[in-house]
């Protein structure tokens, strides 16, 4: 972390003080994933429990996919831990408009007709939008038919899962996304059983 932090100006690489801590953390968790060295990053929590919650009770699945389980409106969680700490898991989690890429925010369309709409902006060029809506349904939109866009600043994602779900059920889940990254310790389940694994990542 010092080194990221830092940088080495005899070598060339630059210093990336910028970078809030927890991107330091997850630069230097992907780094060691790659090399198969340093500390496993120890993960409470149920992995078994969590993945009936992600692709149950917690709804997950409705739009993320995870080993080639799920929906396709969120990202992929495949790999997601491989870069990310368990506590950056927990973290999007529960605030999940903390960090929001330009293309994960949800936003708000207005045409000549009077029509309003919202949804996430999958492909733009310079004529045309094309808009894809909390249900999945593509729109493909003339920017000529466009009177206003506006982006909301918030994911498709709930943003209440600190209180929807207890803290037990919130380990379980980060225990269950955790497990496909590789350096992690993930506890067996009550009776010894591991989760179904669809892939080594």
């Amino acid at each position: 972390m010092q080194i990221v932090r830092g940088g080495i100006p005899a070598s060339g690489m630059p210093s990336f003080r910028s970078l809030p801590e927890d991107e330091i953390e997850a630069v230097v968790n992907y780094v060691r994933s790659l090399g198969g060295t340093g500390a496993a990053a120890p993960v409470k929590g149920d992995p078994l429990s969590g993945e009936k919650l992600f692709f149950g009770k917690a709804k997950c699945s409705d739009c993320h996919m995870l080993a080639g389980r799920g929906g396709f409106m969120g990202p992929d969680l495949s790999d997601f831990a491989v870069a990310n700490s368990p506590a950056a898991i927990r973290e999007a989690i529960v605030r999940p408009n903390e960090k929001l890429l330009p293309a994960q925010q949800v936003i708000r369309i207005e045409t000549v007709a009077g029509q309003s709409m919202s949804g996430l902006v999958r492909n733009e060029d310079n004529f045309s939008l094309q808009l894809q809506g909390a249900d999945g349904t593509f729109r493909l939109l003339m920017k000529s038919q466009i009177t206003k866009v506006e982006s909301t600043g918030h994911s498709l994602m709930p943003a209440d899962y600190g209180t929807r779900l207890s803290a037990g059920e919130l380990d379980d889940l980060v225990s269950f996304i955790a497990r496909y990254g590789r350096r992690v310790e993930v506890p067996s389940g009550p009776s010894g059983e591991r989760p179904h694994r669809a892939r080594q990542p």
